[in-house]
């Protein structure tokens, strides 16, 4: 991997920079235009992310962060775990973006906004020149967020420094989500859920969940983590389907803020979101841009943690979080479909990735080995799921399962469509991402009102 930047990427990079700079200089003189301020942040994200990236790669193999692409011919060592760049890099940004989403009411309830020498009154000393109209719950929220952020990113570095078994890392965002948990207890403490309108005369309009509202907050935290982590063995995988995942939340954002009349109550909620999403989309397409086919880095683990915590800390606090289990549908199906593997139902191998034919140059669904026979209700399940095209098995002679493909999506894919290259599995993945996204979104806003009397949309 080259080191270097080329004098086009240079002049590049340092053109979009200073265009950005310019625009945030701009965004203070009047009330700080926070949504603009973000877009300018996250051109400096991207900027940044992709030089450090290019820049540290030596310095993460002499500290042993490399690794070696098993699906290429010339299995060439790469840096890995850059994932960790990307996500300081966003880390960084998001903490020095906090004065302009509170610029106006910074300006407006503190001595600096020019009343450093007028005179108040003793009531209005007392509660601080005007800080009681101070959004501090919003600031809150925001903190509240970074600081779930810095956690995940540092257990996941920890995870990528000790190659934590899964059985242990498994709640690892769940300990990141406390601070977030904390807040939406202290901030908001909603805890009910609208009821379908076939079950209201039963349960009534709204029905309180109570502590298994933050129970079910935190397993989604679990679940956004972790399914990007699973979903994961090519080029490419791991950051554009989080791409993907964050551009069709900034199309759901849009909706809320470009078609709904002002003031709306979902406004500030979803300028939140694209608050903490469009840094992110920033450090992403500079990391893809290196990860894509053939890959020049690795991503590791911390980069699934932390863009599955960006998604939920943005789902549950943005208050969308039905919606964001929705563009999750096929980590989700992942899941369940790795499950047997995951919890040992059938022998799962370290590795699950594609097997790479290196006569043909292309990938092969892998395949995991029986050395005991299988217990027959399992031996049977597996023979069903073969003759519904949903695994490959093998059989000897007397009719034993001897082997099958691994279950996972990626494996599930070129059972279907047969081998391919590694780019063009990536890609159909990805737009099985996109299709079902946009169908999540349709429900959503749509056949949601099917069953509930309207879309707060």
């Amino acid at each position: 991997m080259a080191t270097a930047l080329s004098r086009t990427e240079v002049y590049s990079l340092l053109s979009l920079s200073l265009a950005c700079c310019g625009i945030l200089a701009n965004t203070l003189q009047g009330d700080g235009e926070p949504l603009i301020a973000s877009i300018a942040f996250s051109g400096l994200a991207f900027s940044c992310c992709y030089a450090l990236i290019r820049w540290l790669g030596s310095a993460f193999m002499r500290a042993g962060f490399k690794g070696k692409d098993l699906c290429k011919l010339r299995q060439t060592e790469i840096p890995e775990t850059m994932g960790a760049v990307c996500a300081m890099v966003y880390l960084l940004i998001i903490v020095i973006f906090i004065p302009w989403p509170f610029y106006k009411d910074i300006v407006a309830a503190t001595s600096g906004g020019g009343n450093r020498d007028v005179m108040r009154e003793l009531e209005q000393v007392e509660t601080g020149r005007l800080l009681h109209k101070f959004p501090h719950n919003k600031l809150a929220s925001y903190l509240s967020a970074t600081l779930s952020l810095h956690t995940i990113v540092l257990l996941g570095i920890g995870d990528d420094l000790f190659d934590i078994r899964w059985r242990h890392k498994v709640l690892i965002p769940a300990i990141a989500a406390i601070p977030m948990l904390i807040v939406y207890f202290v901030d908001f403490g909603v805890t009910q859920m609208v009821v379908p309108t076939p079950l209201r005369p039963y349960l009534g309009e709204l029905f309180d969940l109570g502590w298994l509202y933050y129970v079910y907050m935190a397993l989604l935290s679990i679940f956004s983590s972790n399914s990007i982590n699973i979903l994961a063995g090519i080029n490419g995988i791991e950051v554009a389907q989080s791409l993907v995942i964050a551009l069709l939340i900034v199309l759901n954002d849009a909706l809320y803020l470009c078609f709904t009349p002002y003031p709306n109550p979902a406004t500030d909620s979803h300028l939140f979101s694209l608050y903490l999403l469009l840094p992110f989309i920033g450090v992403s397409v500079a990391l893809l841009m290196h990860n894509w086919y053939p890959a020049k880095v690795f991503v590791g683990d911390t980069y699934c943690y932390f863009a599955g915590m960006v998604f939920a800390v943005d789902g549950i606090l943005g208050h969308f979080s039905k919606t964001l289990i929705l563009l999750l549908l096929p980590q989700g199906f992942n899941f369940v479909y790795s499950a047997p593997q995951l919890f040992h139902i059938v022998p799962c191998p370290r590795h699950r990735l594609p097997h790479f034919n290196a006569r043909t140059g292309l990938l092969e669904c892998s395949r995991v080995e029986f050395k005991k026979p299988l217990a027959r209700p399992i031996a049977e399940s597996l023979k069903l799921l073969h003759r519904l095209r949903m695994l490959d098995v093998e059989t000897d002679e007397r009719g034993d399962v001897v082997s099958s493909s691994n279950f996972t999506i990626i494996n599930l894919w070129l059972v279907w469509f047969g081998p391919m290259r590694e780019d063009r599995l990536a890609l159909g993945l990805l737009a099985l991402q996109t299709a079902l996204g946009l169908l999540g979104l349709f429900i959503r806003h749509r056949m949601a009102l099917l069953v509930f009397t309207q879309d707060n949309w």
